[in-house]
């Protein structure tokens, strides 16, 4: 049965309505990244991925059938979406940039401003929303329902007809198998001495040390997970608060979600407001210590880098965080 498995993966087909509904997922974890926890009341199963990626790539869950959840979380455009706004139904922008996909299952706080946990936390909140998908969920669960595909592979895979609970599951579940890892830099510490150019391994120099970057692009996923004001957007005539309007904490003002860089060169524009459209750019704002204001980071100061520092760092970030073994993943073909 497991090669059946195997095969039928490879091909496209679906599991659900077979034996293969309940079958435990082989999540593999790329070299480089740590195990991934998963919610005990969400286990990892064959039918479940397999449902939650047809209803992420589906328009059919938004109101008027033209936005799904790849429309903003492209994985052509790093899981983002390649500009400086998530755009949703009838054109509509909001004020900030899409994040990516890419190991956000190893994030507790979803979005931006952190307001969701985990990723059965932040599921719903694109769908209901009135400026990117706007659909009612006593509207979507009739309608997916009203599919004989979808209907099906929901009994099989929860034991019910759609419901909020098991969509949100549902599309979490494929998003945990959104993984970036096994990079130059994770082959370089592992050993092998020629996986980064020298250029690349100056800009790794820069990056831990000089460039003081890994104060918060930490650890295996290069984030932190936690929340920063660095000044972008904070001399706006109406600022976004970020953080602050969850929390109302003072300290929050103007902070933000790290996230991370495994995959940065794919994933531009940069910043929460999408402001600032290269690396390069990137660096220079750091570089020249942020925008001041009264909660902008201690971390955050001029770094009085050279022309060749930032130019190595920038190799250091384009080469060595992104990786063969990227997740490109196609769309599949959608119940009827």
């Amino acid at each position: 049965m497991r090669a059946l498995l195997i095969f039928a993966a490879l091909a496209g087909f679906t599991f659900t309505g077979f034996v293969f509904a309940d079958e435990p997922f082989d999540l593999k974890i790329p070299a480089g990244l740590r195990p991934l926890r998963i919610p005990a009341d969400n286990p990892l199963t064959v039918g479940k991925v397999e449902l939650g990626k047809q209803l992420y790539f589906d328009p059919r869950l938004s109101s008027d059938n033209t936005v799904s959840c790849a429309s903003c979380h492209d994985p052509a455009k790093g899981w983002s979406n390649g500009d400086r706004f998530a755009t949703g139904v009838d054109a509509q922008q909001g004020g900030r940039s899409a994040p990516t996909i890419v190991n956000s299952a190893y994030s507790y706080f979803q979005f931006w401003d952190g307001r969701a946990r985990q990723l059965e936390g932040q599921a719903l909140g694109p769908i209901e929303n009135p400026i990117e998908m706007a659909m009612p969920l006593d509207k979507l669960i009739p309608k997916l329902n009203g599919i004989p595909g979808y209907k099906k592979q929901f009994q099989a895979v929860f034991g019910t007809d759609a419901t909020p609970e098991a969509i949100a599951q549902a599309i979490a579940s494929f998003e945990r198998t959104v993984l970036s890892g096994d990079a130059p830099y994770d082959r370089f510490k592992a050993g092998d001495k020629t996986a980064l150019s020298e250029a690349a391994q100056r800009g790794m120099n820069v990056f831990f040390n000089k460039g003081n970057c890994s104060a918060c692009h930490s650890g295996h996923n290069f984030s932190d997970h936690a929340f920063h004001n660095i000044g972008v957007g904070i001399k706006n005539e109406s600022p976004d608060w970020g953080r602050f309007a969850q929390t109302e904490l003072n300290g929050d003002r103007g902070s933000f979600k790290t996230p991370t860089l495994r995959e940065i060169a794919r994933t531009a524009p940069y910043m929460h407001d999408g402001s600032l459209a290269t690396l390069e750019e990137v660096i220079d704002y750091y570089d020249q210590g942020g925008e001041a204001n009264d909660q902008l980071d201690e971390e955050i100061f001029k770094l009085k880098l050279t022309p060749e520092e930032k130019s190595d760092l920038i190799t250091f970030l384009k080469e060595g965080l992104s990786s063969e073994s990227y997740p490109d993943i196609k769309a599949p073909k959608l119940p009827e």
